[in-house]
C-alpha cells in the first residue's frame, strides 16, 4: 500500500502562483507514476499531470500546459505541481495520484490505484 498525503492548496487571485505537494509512504519502491487530477463541483475529476517516477518524464493536460510544472524529489517520495498564472478555473479539489504499473496511459482515473485525500485550490477574480 502507498498513502499520499496533499498540501499546499488555499486561496489566491487570479494571475497568482500556489505550489502543491504530495508527500508518499508506504511501498514507495513500488511505484511506477504520480500525478494530478481535479475535480470542480458538478464535474468529472479531470487529468492535470503526471511524472514517470524513475526517468522523470512528464505529461500535461492542454488546460495547464505552459502554466504549471510537475516535478519530484525522490530522496523525499515527494511530488510537486508549481501552478502559475492561475485561473478561475482552476479551481477545484486537486487530488495526489500514484500507480505501481504503467497501465498504458497517465491521463485516466483507473490509471492509478492510490488517490490522496485531496486539497482546495480557490482561484478568486
Amino acid at each position: 500500500q502507498v498513502q499520499l498525503v496533499e498540501s499546499g492548496g488555499g486561496l489566491v487571485q487570479a494571475g497568482g502562483s500556489l505550489r502543491l505537494s504530495c508527500a508518499a509512504s508506504g511501498r514507495t519502491f513500488n511505484i511506477y507514476s504520480m500525478g494530478w487530477f481535479r475535480q470542480a463541483p458538478g464535474k468529472e475529476r479531470e487529468f492535470v499531470s503526471a511524472i514517470k517516477w524513475s526517468a522523470g518524464r512528464t505529461m500535461y493536460a492542454d488546460s495547464v500546459k505552459g502554466r504549471f510544472t510537475i516535478s519530484r524529489d525522490n530522496a523525499k517520495n515527494t511530488v510537486y505541481l508549481q501552478m502559475n498564472s492561475l485561473k478561475p478555473e482552476d479551481t477545484a479539489v486537486y487530488y495526489c495520484v500514484a500507480s505501481p504499473i504503467y497501465s498504458g496511459s497517465y491521463s485516466q482515473v483507473n490509471d492509478y490505484d492510490y488517490w490522496g485525500q485531496g486539497t482546495q485550490v480557490t482561484v478568486s477574480s
